[in-house]
């Protein structure tokens, strides 16, 4: 018997002898069952049927608990495998991917067609843009740089702010902003006057809107970073070149807008979704106010499209009627109307 046990642990001779007795215990439990089944028969007088029926399952009874006592013996001489025994190379059988938990032929196959159809879609993408430009500048207006004729330098005519009762208002002061930008284009190379003329565009939106207010200021010296604070309901931050908007980012207003450093956090977006949704449609409208003629208009129409958000969390969306979807308040502003609409109901 010594020679039959494993360096596993396990008695193989114990081991087969115990399936030996699991079948005679079955046998023996079957024979029970059968006398239970034929119940008392085969004798003349009734005292000789029941003492042979009783006799008959006081045996079955004692072979099973007879087969049932061997059967506990011999498992108890099986034994217990090792559980530290070495597998050798059956034990690298586990480490091999199952194909319906690691289908990595099908995520490489999907992945390729996914990245075939992001190139046509890009392909297609370059093609709109490279038709409809999106660059809001001035030059692009006019002649090449190469064949315009060299601008004398000249002094900076700001627009009139009062006097002159033979001209309305309104035409007065957009014949201003005509004069003073064509001498704001024509000589680029003097700052000093393009930096009077943005401050000069800046401090009268300012005085337009009693509810914004808008701190300038000039971090690398040239180009123009504005603050705008909506009331209390928002912060945006806003990127110039000259007087041309480059960027915006919007957060909220208990939110943080500067650096450890202390200048403004132009790169970091907002925690919130609501003001995030709010960002995306600000660049939005960046690209279609576009007047590279009159960009103080556009300015103008900019701020005046961004003071509508002054009722950020208190207008309903003017399609379904509701202040929240999705737990977001109605976040987009239509350019013409300045109407407050859910993002999926301006659709």
């Amino acid at each position: 018997m010594a020679e039959a046990v494993l360096s596993a642990g396990v008695n193989l001779e114990a081991f087969a002898q115990a399936i030996s007795a699991i079948q005679a215990l079955r046998s023996s439990v079957t024979r029970v069952f059968d006398c239970l089944k034929d119940g008392r028969r085969n004798k003349e007088t009734l005292e000789g049927r029941e003492k042979g029926f009783v006799s008959s399952f006081q045996e079955s009874l004692h072979s099973v608990s007879r087969d049932l006592g061997e059967l506990e013996r011999l498992s108890n001489l099986v034994g217990k495998p090792s559980e530290n025994h070495p597998l050798h190379n059956s034990g690298l059988l586990s480490l091999d991917p199952v194909q319906d938990k690691t289908p990595l032929y099908s995520q490489l196959l999907q992945a390729y067609k996914w990245s075939n159809k992001l190139q046509y879609h890009a392909g297609l993408a370059s093609s709109l843009l490279n038709q409809q430009s999106l660059k809001r500048s001035a030059n692009q207006m006019g002649v090449s740089a190469k064949r315009r004729p060299k601008a004398q330098p000249t002094t900076l005519v700001l627009p009139p702010q009062g006097g002159g009762a033979s001209r309305p208002a309104h035409e007065k002061e957009a014949q201003g902003s005509l004069s003073a930008f064509r001498i704001f284009v024509n000589s680029p190379g003097d700052s000093l006057h393009t930096k009077r003329y943005v401050d000069d565009v800046i401090s009268r939106i300012d005085r337009m809107f009693p509810e914004m207010s808008i701190h300038l200021s000039r971090p690398n010296g040239t180009s123009a970073m504005l603050l705008v604070t909506l009331g209390k309901v928002l912060k945006v931050i806003v990127v110039m070149r000259s007087l041309f908007i480059d960027r915006t980012i919007v957060k909220g207003y208990h939110e943080n807008v500067y650096t450890d450093d202390g200048k403004l956090d132009i790169w970091s977006k907002s925690s919130y979704q609501v003001f995030q949704k709010v960002t995306d449609h600000a660049t939005t409208a960046l690209l279609h106010y576009q007047l590279p003629q009159m960009p103080d208009v556009v300015v103008r129409s900019f701020m005046t499209w961004l003071r509508s958000y002054i009722k950020l969390f208190q207008a309903p969306c003017q399609r379904c009627g509701k202040f929240l979807q999705d737990g977001l308040p109605p976040t987009w502003r239509d350019f013409r109307t300045l109407e407050a609409f859910h993002d999926t109901c301006r659709q």
